[in-house]
């Protein structure tokens, strides 16, 4: 069964420092945290909660953090800290590939996979 698509309009107000306000049931429903996602589409803006993305890679980095010895407490800690770290190196990542492709340089995605030993 395909997923239902939600449709619901709220007028909202705008205030002088160009501030909206998201509705709390809004707010909860979807999940917002501190962060919004704003995105410019032809006819308007949509905002959307900013999904943390440590989900992806948490596995991995307990994984090398327990391969590193840490345990308990600690390994809470390096987790946190290490999972602070991973949305900032993909930003910046997304940034230097808009880079290159603004410069029109392309890699072929056979070669941009494969390690520099092949």
């Amino acid at each position: 069964m395909a997923a239902e698509n939600r449709v619901e309009r709220k007028i909202i107000s705008i205030s002088s420092k160009r501030q909206v306000t998201i509705p709390q049931r809004y707010y909860e429903l979807l999940g917002f945290g501190r962060e919004a996602e704003c995105i410019l589409r032809d006819d308007g803006i949509f905002i959307r909660p900013v999904k943390e993305m440590q989900g992806e890679f948490a596995e991995q980095i307990l994984e090398e953090l327990i391969e590193e010895g840490y345990s308990g407490t600690e390994l809470l800690s390096k987790f946190r800290e290490k999972s602070k770290k991973i949305r900032p190196a993909v930003e910046s990542l997304i940034a230097e590939s808009d880079e290159i492709a603004a410069d029109g340089f392309c890699i072929p995605i056979d070669r941009l996979f494969s390690s520099e030993d092949d």
